[in-house]
């Protein structure tokens, strides 16, 4: 019975890290667009959204089968497995966030904007490590990168604020340019949100490991 769970607690880690392999997919797809102004790799981005949602599915069946069928579950194996729900989740609202940038950039593109992404670029690879590290946090039980994606939140929030600043300084110097400021920091507000699930799935990865959990609020 054991051995049974096991191998299927290892399916689920399997899932767990193909999932997020989309969705590092979707967050470079999604920048890419931007900065290419490339409108059919925009859409490529939002039609890839439904495999994230996909194995969204698939994990939280398996996740709800590994809890009902096999009792009773230890308390570390079900801080896991309840750990991988919440995780899914968060998952699955970074890949819509990526998909509305990819919408929001089509939009972009027809207007014939043009764009200096610049610190909009390092928030987004920034993110996408996040995310990265975050699950490999869970699958290895590493509490110490799991601290790590936890820390370098600052550093996406820092970027966020300076975009905003540069976007105050803008308006305030040429008011045409106000939409394609709001513009702008539509854009970095996404991405700012895709750092805040970050941080979440590794807040629940501590929880996994300490049985202590301290979730980030995400506006």
């Amino acid at each position: 019975m054991r051995a049974n769970f096991d191998k299927q607690l290892d399916q689920l880690n399997l899932l767990l890290l193909n999932m997020a392999a989309c969705v590092e997919q979707i967050i470079a797809m999604s920048i890419k667009s931007l900065e290419e102004q490339n409108t059919e790799l925009a859409q490529q981005t939002v039609e890839f959204d439904t495999k994230i949602n996909d194995y969204e599915k698939e994990i939280e069946r398996l996740c709800l089968k590994l809890l009902l069928q096999y009792q009773p579950v230890f308390a570390d194996d079900l801080r896991r497995v309840s750990t991988a729900l919440k995780m899914i989740t968060d998952m699955e609202r970074i890949g819509d966030q990526a998909a509305d940038i990819a919408e929001l950039n089509i939009t972009l593109i027809a207007q014939k904007k043009s764009w200096d992404l610049g610190e909009i670029s390092q928030m987004a690879r920034c993110t996408a490590m996040m995310v990265s590290h975050s699950i490999d946090a869970y699958v290895n039980h590493d509490e110490a990168l799991a601290g790590a994606v936890i820390a370098s939140d600052d550093e996406v929030d820092n970027l966020f604020n300076r975009i905003k600043s540069n976007v105050i300084e803008q308006i305030a110097e040429d008011k045409s340019k106000g939409e394609q400021a709001v513009d702008t920091v539509m854009i970095a507000k996404y991405f700012e949100r895709i750092g805040d699930h970050a941080v979440n799935i590794a807040e629940w990865v501590m929880f996994s490991i300490t049985g202590v959990h301290k979730e980030k609020k995400i506006m």
